[in-house]
């Protein structure tokens, strides 16, 4: 089942149309049995596009390799919450900053006094400190350069997503886990997990709405980021944040 939300332009006269695919990762974009998809990003995506007289279609849910696979080969338009690098330059187009995501390295409760003097991602390079971090997505310049000796030292496991990785961390499988901080802080409630961020952030960045370039237009672009200046200005976007506890 596909939802489209749009704008009060009939959907054919809209001046874009775009294409995303639903994923589950509480708070920013998630579903329930018992009612419509919700959550932080896809409420700023919804406000953006409805401000742009954009429509936006959801389809239905699919993996996070699969889902980026998916956008590079042009199936699907737009991508949330997405970093601006060179390399994903070279097939998308992004917009302004929505808002600002906060990555951390968090450990159970219990056991953070142990880790209090572990002030980077680079000290755990050298150490028996063993890290859990999601296979896919883009962490930071400090945790990408440490990445590739952890991997080759063994300290290193990956997760698919946040709920996996949490029940790993909840079996032993490392006393440390690398991601999202509001995404581990939502799942870790949901499991019933206390934990607590080390003393560092690993990386604190603006993310964006990330466009197909094959599939829209700077055109298309120019309206989501005139949508964006207008709703910041008017304290739209501020206020769905503050309801998520983001600022």
């Amino acid at each position: 089942m596909a939802f489209v939300y749009a704008s009060a332009l009939p959907a054919l006269a809209a001046p874009c149309q775009m294409k995303m695919a639903l994923e589950q990762w509480p708070p920013y974009v998630y579903s329930k049995p018992d009612g419509p998809p919700s959550g932080l990003d896809l409420e700023l995506a919804q406000a953006i596009f409805k401000e742009a007289g954009c429509a936006l279609q959801l389809l239905p849910e699919l993996p996070t390799a699969r889902r980026q696979r998916q956008f590079e080969l042009g199936g699907l338009d737009l991508l949330l919450a997405a970093s601006d690098t060179a390399e994903r330059r070279k097939y998308a187009r992004f917009s302004l900053a929505y808002r600002y995501e906060s990555v951390s390295i968090f450990t159970r409760a219990a056991n953070l006094p142990r880790y209090q003097n572990v002030r980077s991602v680079d000290a755990l390079a050298g150490t028996k400190m063993a890290l859990l971090a999601p296979k896919v997505g883009w962490y930071g310049a400090a945790y990408a350069r440490v990445q590739p000796q952890l991997q080759q030292a063994g300290q290193l496991s990956t997760f698919l997503n946040f709920q996996q990785g949490l029940r790993m961390l909840d079996a032993g499988r490392a006393d440390l886990i690398l991601g999202d901080s509001a995404a581990l802080r939502h799942e870790a409630r949901e499991q019933g997990i206390a934990i607590a961020p080390l003393p560092f952030t690993v990386l604190r960045a603006p993310v964006h709405l990330m466009l197909n370039k094959s599939s829209t237009t700077q055109a298309n672009l120019d309206l989501l980021n005139a949508a964006i200046q207008r709703l910041e200005k008017q304290g739209v976007l501020a206020e769905i944040r503050s309801r998520y506890g983001e600022s």
